[in-house]
């Protein structure tokens, strides 16, 4: 699946900023999945981390469904909320159990400064601007991962132990949820702002919610590197 399956507007902010995007999806953290040079510490540390985020993530999705529009918005933020509590979590609640780190330690692990600032800042956007403003900083973590899981699935070593990880992403569940996020954009973005959006007064503003949400990423990666 590649980027332009996430729909049109993805594609849009992501062209928007190629070089934070390279950066982002091209991360030493992520060349290290792929080719298994990443420390384990490192990635525990990341997935306790990650835990975390994907605590407020799950929030400011729900967020959504209180900023929707339309019944179809509703729907799948609230599908989101799901596979990311029911779903994605579980992955990072069985390899830290297999560190000896239970679920309650991770939902109560201090937060680093990145992750503070990441998560902040989504629920900022969230609650003082409106749909868009929320849609736009949560692509870059789920769209990035999936175009993550894609090639990596297709170009990690046999070797790397960090398959489970690439493959959570890459599977068709996760895949479809995030086809579904696209078209529900795509929708959300032609009623406000129609046909042309990158034509709105709007859109510099949405691009520049999309590039910050994307650096912060970079950030949570590097974050994760400290572990090692």
């Amino acid at each position: 699946m590649t980027s332009t399956s996430y729909g049109k507007s993805f594609s849009l902010w992501r062209a928007g900023c190629p070089e934070a995007w390279h950066d982002y999806t091209h991360h030493s953290f992520v060349a290290g999945l792929r080719d298994g040079t990443l420390p384990r510490a490192a990635f525990v540390h990341y997935l306790i981390q990650d835990y975390v985020f994907l605590v407020h993530f799950a929030r400011a999705w729900s967020l959504g469904v209180v900023k929707a529009e339309t019944l179809d918005e509703m729907k799948v933020c609230a599908r989101t909320v799901d596979a990311l509590v029911n779903h994605e979590m579980a992955l990072h609640v069985k390899t830290c159990a297999a560190e000896g780190i239970d679920e309650a330690t991770l939902f109560n692990a201090t937060e680093e400064v990145e992750n503070l600032a990441y998560t902040r800042y989504v629920i900022y956007a969230g609650l003082h601007g409106d749909f868009l403003d929320l849609m736009a900083v949560l692509a870059p973590c789920c769209f990035g991962y999936g175009e993550i899981g894609q090639r990596l699935t297709r170009d990690a070593a046999d070797t790397t132990p960090y398959h489970d990880w690439i493959e959570t992403y890459a599977d068709d569940g996760y895949q479809s949820v995030m086809a579904d996020v696209g078209q529900m954009i795509d929708s959300a973005v032609l009623r406000r702002l129609g046909d042309t959006p990158e034509a709105s007064p709007r859109w510099a503003h949405l691009q520049n919610r999309f590039t910050t949400a994307t650096e912060l990423e970079i950030g949570f990666w590097t974050m994760g590197l400290r572990g090692a």
